[in-house]
């Protein structure tokens, strides 16, 4: 019985050995190559400048983009906003304040909201389509120190759908601004 016990313990040992060396071998063989930088990057909306290739074009003013902008677009490109905000009147405050009646509305201005400290300052002036769209591109570069944490609208006209879209969440929309 003894010598039964010491093979078996020779067998479990010579396998793991064997184990342990094909284990070792297999790492050196097929070692992964690591980037380096890791991570990867991700496409862009926008292709990337190559040589020779022109500056992008700025913006139309947003009175020409408003112009042809359609509110039923906005209203499907507000979609992810409403995780945060509400678009109803008499709808609460969520994440963010309610966006009811937002064009032509003081900034920072809904009752109830605790604003960041950035957009508690603002409430001298008022949302109207220039700041709007300012604000839906780069929400921390139009009010730097702003809680809002949604990057923005790379698109021009998206964003123009958006504030047509806004208008008619009132009562009594104001006239957008002509080109």
């Amino acid at each position: 019985m003894d010598i039964e016990t010491n093979k078996i313990a020779g067998a479990v040992l010579s396998t793991l050995l064997v184990v342990m060396g094909l284990s070792m071998i297999s790492g050196i063989v097929f070692a992964p190559h690591k980037p380096a930088v890791p991570g990867f990057d991700l496409p862009s909306e926008e292709p990337a400048a190559g040589a020779g290739a022109a500056a992008p074009a700025a913006d139309e003013p947003i009175a020409v983009r408003l112009a042809k902008a359609d509110p039923a677009k906005g209203e499907k490109a507000v979609g992810a906003c409403k995780a945060c905000h509400s678009f109803e009147k008499g709808g609460a405050n969520k994440v963010g304040p309610h966006l009811y009646d937002v064009y032509g509305r003081n900034e920072g201005s809904v009752g109830g909201f605790g604003y960041s400290a950035a957009m508690k300052g603002r409430t001298d002036k008022v949302w109207e389509a220039d700041g709007l769209d300012h604000f839906l591109k780069g929400p921390k570069a139009y009010v730097p120190g702003t809680a809002m944490a949604f990057a923005g609208i790379s698109k021009p006209d998206t964003r123009a759908d958006v504030i047509a879209y806004l208008n008619t969440l009132s009562d009594a929309p104001k006239p957008l601004p002509k080109p």
